[in-house]
């Protein structure tokens, strides 16, 4: 088994806790978090836009548990970090623990610096050492029925693709803090939108072109993008942000048109992609498979293969930063 030890207890480092315990081939030895005592009423009142299951109080409360990262470097034997803290943090922590020789899946955004994120895929390399960002939409289902139908022209040629991602403004856990200092997360565009404007990177790579509006809100001034992309053959929409109140349900899916037909996926109509030509509509149904749990069991594959991940690299999440500030030009 890997030994892995997760810093930051917030959503996302729920969700990597919990799809560690789900992973045979995976031990959670540590949780680094600056709030430790604050543990078991994060596990009663979880955090974040919507669910992503539940974790067994009686397994957390067997992991050790440190303030920071270097108490458990001191103490721990591991081999890799996922490191789920804010923005902000990620250079300093990923740094510290690729310094320390081990192995790193970084929530994404990779980092708000560039020239940060070079540094990083640097000593990565120079420590031969595993560095993967947690690009998780290129690991959900409906995302990759989306790719099939792309690649495979199984409704024809791809003409139109409109992407959407709306959350309410966070205001839970360290949220709240980050009201104070505004713009340090990267706001909805390198927090929220970057989920699309990566996978987008991934299908086609970089647009011809990048046409894009944005509005401010309580975390930037960018909390709220409208971007056209254009390619040579067809054009691209993308559209969100997190503007709306904190109670505003999140949503996100995709409509494509192709040459013969036309798909629709929600995640208020989570398990189904529609598809419709001009005579029916026809309700597909999707793989159940997590998409958190793929991407924690791809970035374990690479632990165990000691090889890179060639199916979601550093360079190519960098890449996905420099597309963010694309729309803000």
């Amino acid at each position: 088994m890997k030994k892995v030890a997760v810093v930051g207890f917030g959503f996302m480092g729920m969700t990597h806790s919990l799809n560690i315990f789900k992973n045979q081939d995976l031990e959670l030895v540590a949780i680094i978090d600056k709030d430790i005592e604050s543990i078991e009423q994060k596990l009663k009142q979880p955090e974040g836009n919507f669910s992503t299951g539940e974790i067994d109080p009686d397994k957390i409360q067997k992991v050790n548990k440190y303030h920071s990262l270097t108490d458990c470097i001191d103490n721990e034997d591991f081999d890799a970090v996922h490191v789920c803290v804010h923005t902000d943090q990620h250079y300093q922590i990923t740094k510290e623990a690729l310094q320390a020789g081990k192995h790193v899946l970084l929530e994404k955004p990779f980092s708000l610096d560039i020239n940060e994120c070079r540094e990083l895929i640097g000593l990565s390399h120079e420590k031969d050492l595993i560095l993967m960002v947690a690009h998780v939409l290129r690991f959900m289902p409906p995302y990759l029925k989306l790719r099939s139908c792309i690649e495979k022209e199984e409704f024809g040629n791809l003409k139109f693709l409109s992407m959407t991602r709306f959350s309410g403004v966070p205001l839970w856990g360290q949220w709240v803090q980050k009201q104070s200092s505004y713009g340090s997360s990267g706001g909805a565009l390198f927090d929220l939108l970057i989920h699309d404007i990566d996978y987008l990177n991934y299908l086609f790579g970089k647009p011809i072109q990048i046409q894009s509006k944005y509005l401010p809100g309580r975390l930037s001034v960018h909390d709220y993008i409208s971007a056209w992309w254009d390619y040579p053959d067809f054009k691209v929409k993308v559209e969100g942000g997190n503007t709306f109140h904190s109670s505003f349900p999140f949503q996100a899916g995709f409509m494509a048109e192709f040459n013969k037909a036309s798909i629709l996926y929600s995640t208020n109509d989570p398990d189904y992609i529609q598809v419709s030509n001009h005579e029916e509509n026809e309700r597909i149904e999707l793989d159940l498979e997590d998409g958190f749990y793929n991407e924690i069991d791809y970035f374990k594959e690479c632990l165990v293969n000691n090889s890179k991940p060639e199916y979601c690299t550093p360079e190519s999440a960098l890449d996905s930063i420099a597309l963010c500030y694309q729309h803000l030009t």
